[in-house]
């Protein structure tokens, strides 16, 4: 049940992920062999509608996977602003830190994604924390000569 569950999530199967979830709603939080939540798995394939779903039906928005990320960092770095709004609309947490001590803003630089750095820090992102190697955001865009991104993060 889960593995088609997860399957229909990757494949956008609104429709079915209703369906399955209101026969069993205990399905929100579950893991996949991967430690994905639905709600990891739904942002990272960027499915907002089924995102969406899944947080109203009680999803955990800050949950993480096998490596300590949540679904806000997922979406920082696989560059999905509009994912990124919604999630820090449902409060999601911005200062979490994965097991590499990455969070949602170092993402952001470590990928170019400016456009979500400045929604981050307009909502209260911590652009002092540092990384398990000592790099803060402002570190990794220095790094890379992201001009911009230094000019926000400075």
């Amino acid at each position: 049940m889960n593995e088609v569950f997860f399957k229909e999530i990757r494949e956008g199967s609104f429709n079915e992920v209703k369906a399955m979830l209101e026969k069993n709603p205990i399905l929100v939080n579950s893991k996949d062999a991967r430690g994905s939540t639905p709600l990891i798995l739904a942002t990272y394939y960027d499915e907002m509608e089924i995102a969406t779903l899944l947080l109203d039906k009680g999803a955990k928005i800050d949950a993480i996977d096998a490596s300590g990320n949540t679904a806000l960092m997922g979406v920082c770095f696989k560059g999905f602003a509009d994912l990124v709004k919604l999630l820090i609309d449902k409060k999601a947490q911005l200062n979490e830190r994965n097991a590499m001590g990455a969070t949602c803003l170092i993402y952001a630089a470590q990928f170019n994604r400016l456009e979500i750095a400045k929604l981050l820090i307009a909502n209260g992102a911590d652009k002092t924390i540092k990384d398990n190697r000592g790099n803060s955001a402002l570190d990794h865009a220095r790094t890379q000569g992201l001009n911009a991104f230094i000019d926000l993060l400075e």
